[in-house]
């Protein structure tokens, strides 16, 4: 498997994939499993590969098969979700200091195709983001649909992420959740 920080040529197999799991796209009977909750266009992919370099995929062969997004709160401003989360920052301390936009930075979202789902393809492809991100960013922030449980205990239990606080927004229920980039995962 190669994973890498994807490049222009990759955005039609991220999208590719990403539709197969976007909740508003994904099939019913794969949604138990997990789900993409923000959907994503061409153009801010874009953004994201040449203003970040915050998207990195997983490739079996020619196919991209996991993909993770990092990036600064001001990319994710374009977002109202992230706006909220964002203002809330100040609020939130980890690791003796109070989070902000210069100390963290959000991850995710993640998705994994089915067909590699139990191979540690998820603790690969963190660890490769989390090495890149934490040059820049000693904090992680992210947050998870409460009616997404898969990914909150791969998160929790496999990576290690911290809930820092739980909270609404849009008529939805999330947990935020943060880790020390300076933490390797043990794959």
């Amino acid at each position: 498997m190669l994973l890498k920080v994807a490049e222009l040529s990759d955005i039609d197999d991220v999208l590719e994939l990403h539709y197969k799991y976007q909740v508003d796209s994904i099939k019913e009977e794969d949604k138990k499993d997990g789900f993409v909750t923000t959907a994503f266009t061409k153009e801010q992919l874009t953004r994201l590969i040449n203003k970040e370099q915050g998207l990195f995929i997983a490739k079996l062969g020619e196919q991209v098969v996991a993909y993770v997004m990092c990036a600064s709160w001001k990319y994710w401003s374009a977002w109202p979700m992230f706006i909220h989360m964002k203002k809330d920052l100040p609020n939130l301390e980890y690791l003796g200091q109070t989070l902000s936009a210069e100390n963290s930075y959000q991850y995710g979202p993640v998705c994994i195709d089915k067909s590699v789902r139990g191979k540690q393809v998820l603790e690969r492809i963190f660890e490769y983001a989390r090495v890149h991100m934490a040059k820049k960013y000693p904090i992680l922030v992210t947050f998870i649909n409460k009616i997404n449980p898969r990914s909150y205990e791969a998160h929790t239990r496999k990576l290690g992420l911290e809930v820092i606080q739980e909270f609404e927004f849009n008529n939805n229920q999330y947990y935020e959740l943060v880790y020390d980039t300076s933490k390797e995962v043990k794959i």
